[in-house]
């Protein structure tokens, strides 16, 4: 087991690797791409304009990792309470929308406070099937039809009817009827978002707090493997090099790893072609002033508004823009299942700016500086009702053949970068233990 095979350098494969070095090992990491990062990538262009692959903060409550991530850029960080809205009709509403309908339409209000008194009357709990039925259950019809339903099909591409309810975990709040009530008849409320401050590196991009761990590992970019044969313990790579392993980790997506190991099983690959997973088109824009939405990231609702969310990457750190400047990341959902992209990533541009015109985002005096589109191949798993079986079969086959998987299209799960860390030094710990046993 001294020859450790660690595929992937986000944030789940350097946990492997710090693990691996906890252990007394050096293991080898590879990556199809250039550069480090996975999907905790971070883009420097020139004229000072600084990118994630998407929003990445630190908001764990980990002291181990906040620790040891601080600990790599030496304190240098940007400490900020976080502030997050919405947007839906030509209305900004604070978030979470549930307990912050104040100046909202009167009818549908009145429609929305109704309905959590009849939920609070009701005494028989529905069954719960998917996410629509928690959904309905929790906030009632109108708030469910008019919000977090519209958003699940903008940012998940497929209905809350066809996702379970294993991923919801902290991410949408359940008030107290005097909550939503309080937030109808006042403009303020209280603070309730499950992220309630965050730390992210002052220079470099979230990329800055992996960038320590590249010296304790071997690390060869440029390899995208093609073939696993988990007897002969062989790695295949795309540019005709092999290389043995005695134990392996990945955090390759499940429906790119399975088709790679020799002797999968018919059933395996089907389960892996059931699993389900977002793509993404992020649209990043540097502007010619700093006073823009002020959030760190904002829900978009209306259907014929053409990104889901938009993030502030200057509010994360101002050494992320050059002097007196502002930048947004939009991001654009699509899937191979259920709303495959048929556009050029660049295609997607122009609609951004339009609506964050129309939204009142930019005006038509700003200069946009800097202009960007990256395609996104794997952004968020879909908890489509498929996705658990699934999940489990293929997890099943990986432990059996003794390949460790780790991050979130590993787990196949909808976690954060600190999870995804300790999801990697999980793995590499669960393949040393198995060399023992």
């Amino acid at each position: 087991m001294k020859n450790i095979a660690i595929l992937g350098t986000g944030m789940a494969g350097f946990g492997a690797v710090h693990a691996a070095h906890e252990a007394g090992l050096r293991p080898v990491m590879y990556d199809m791409r250039d550069h480090i990062g996975g999907h905790t990538a971070s883009y420097q262009f020139p004229g000072g304009w600084t990118f994630d692959e998407g929003p990445h903060v630190s908001f764990t409550d980990n002291v181990r990792i906040q620790n040891l991530l601080a600990a790599n850029i030496d304190g240098k960080y940007e400490e900020a309470a976080t502030r997050v809205n919405n947007y839906w009709k030509g209305h900004w509403i604070k978030h979470p929308a549930q307990i912050n309908l104040h100046g909202l339409p009167a009818d549908l209000v009145t429609r929305i406070l109704l309905e959590f008194v009849e939920l609070g009357q009701c005494a028989d709990s529905p069954p719960i099937r998917n996410y629509e039925d928690w959904l309905r259950a929790s906030l009632g019809n109108t708030f469910s039809e008019t919000f977090p339903m519209e958003y699940t099909i903008k940012y998940h591409t497929t209905a809350a009817a066809n996702m379970n309810t294993e991923w919801i975990g902290p991410r949408l709040y359940r008030p107290k009827l005097e909550e939503v009530f309080r937030g109808a008849l006042q403009a303020n409320s209280d603070d309730v978002h499950y992220i309630s401050g965050f730390r992210y590196p002052s220079r470099g991009g979230f990329l800055a707090y992996l960038q320590p761990f590249r010296k304790l590992a071997d690390i060869k970019l440029g390899h995208k493997v093609v073939r696993i044969d988990p007897k002969l313990r062989l790695l295949h790579f795309e540019n005709g090099v092999t290389a043995g392993y005695g134990g392996v980790v990945s955090s390759i997506p499940l429906p790119e790893l399975i088709p790679m190991i020799v002797g999968v099983p018919r059933d395996i690959l089907d389960a892996a072609e059931r699993l389900a997973c977002s793509e993404a088109v992020i649209v990043s824009l540097g502007i010619d002033r700093a006073d823009l939405v002020d959030a760190h990231w904002s829900y978009f609702y209306d259907r014929d508004v053409f990104f889901a969310r938009l993030s502030t990457p200057h509010l994360q750190s101002p050494y992320n823009v050059p002097p007196g400047c502002g930048s947004l990341q939009a991001e654009c959902y699509y899937s191979k299942k259920y709303r495959p992209l048929n556009r050029h990533p660049e295609d997607c541009i122009e609609p951004v700016i339009t609506d964050l015109k129309r939204t009142g985002v930019l005006r038509e005096t700003d200069r946009i500086l800097f202009r960007h589109a990256m395609h996104i191949p794997y952004a968020n798993v879909i908890f489509d009702l498929e996705s658990t079986a699934s999940a489990a079969a293929v997890h099943g086959f990986l432990d059996d053949i003794g390949i460790g998987y780790c991050g979130r299209y590993g787990d196949w799960a909808y976690i954060w970068t600190d999870q995804s860390f300790v999801s990697g030094e999980n793995a590499l710990q669960k393949i040393l233990h198995r060399a023992e046993s």
